[in-house]
């Protein structure tokens, strides 16, 4: 099944089981992307001691899972990212459609 997943929130322990929810899907051998909107884009810079989103970050890379995140989400916080490739509503509305089943967090 492909899993789409709509990450909107920078809150710690919602992102980390949003991302514990992908890489488990991955390892059920489901295709997963995620996409990062909104605060969702602030991922990279959440710090929790008890919800290690990095960890699960890093885990989603191995395991072949894709992320993308909103390029307007990220130039309205001039921020810098690294953590996946920036992309459009365009990237967002091809998840949904090509997606089984859309998730949001």
């Amino acid at each position: 099944m492909k899993i789409g997943i709509i990450l909107s929130t920078n809150d710690a322990e919602i992102a980390w089981n949003a991302l514990r929810f992908a890489n488990t899907a991955i390892l059920d051998e489901h295709r997963v992307k995620i996409f990062l909107l909104g605060k969702g884009v602030e991922i990279e810079n959440i710090k929790d001691e008890k919800f290690n989103v990095v960890e699960q970050i890093d885990k989603l890379k191995q395991l072949g899972g894709t992320m993308l995140a909103c390029g307007t989400c990220i130039k309205s916080r001039n921020m810098q990212f690294e953590v996946c490739p920036i992309s459009t509503m365009k990237d967002m509305l091809k998840l949904v459609t090509e997606s089984d089943r859309v998730l949001t967090f």
